[in-house]
């Protein structure tokens, strides 16, 4: 059995199920229906499989390289999250009928999910740091790297769907007007606030 390869699992698995803004996004959305919840799930599937494809490539390296490349993503990526949650925070408790029409069923809550995880610039670097600790010294880089991608690919395929589908399981009672406003203004702030921190950590830099 490969211990790396376990512990890699392991140290991934926290880094995907860690709540952020993806997780705070695939509620929101799971929230107007299963179908929103899961789109959103998949897109953020897709921003994954977009930084582990940057990692393997070396362009990660790049961010490093250019501090003032990686804060303009940086800055890009919170203006993006801290959009989503002023609007949550600002829209009213619809029905899910209406919700859904208004998210325009499948195709914005997957450009919310995968915009959310690809303008995350800490993503590829965290990949591109972590990915080499669990490459066996004397073992082809490129074939082990690859894998550990798939796996961390492969947990997202996992865990957000999964959160998607409980937010509908208890739909029933997270939809009632009350609770839904609670949610929703708990969603909200957290996004507006990682907006903020991902939109004022670079203009400190």
């Amino acid at each position: 059995m490969d211990a790396q390869l376990i512990a890699f699992t392991a140290v991934a698995a926290g880094m995907v199920a860690v709540p952020g803004a993806d997780f705070t996004v695939v509620v929101r959305n799971g929230l107007v229906s299963r179908r929103a919840g899961l789109a959103s799930a998949l897109g953020i599937v897709g921003g994954l499989l977009l930084h582990t494809a940057l990692a393997v490539a070396g362009v990660a390296a790049v961010l490093t390289a250019v501090p003032a490349l990686f804060r303009a993503l940086q800055l890009l990526g919170g203006v993006y999250v801290l959009y989503l949650g002023v609007r949550t925070l600002r829209s009213p408790v619809r029905s899910r009928e209406e919700a859904a029409e208004a998210t325009g069923g499948s195709a914005r809550p997957l450009r919310q999910g995968f915009v959310t995880n690809a303008l995350n610039p800490k993503a590829p670097i965290t990949f591109l740091s972590l990915l080499p600790q669990f490459v066996p010294a004397g073992s082809p880089a490129m074939p082990r790297t690859l894998l550990l991608a798939l796996i961390v690919v492969v947990l997202g395929l996992v865990w957000f769907p999964a959160v998607a589908l409980l937010v509908d399981r208890l739909g029933r009672w997270l939809r009632a007007p009350r609770a839904a406003r609670a949610v929703e203004a708990v969603t909200g702030s957290a996004l507006t606030m990682l907006g903020l921190v991902l939109v004022l950590e670079p203009l400190r830099s």
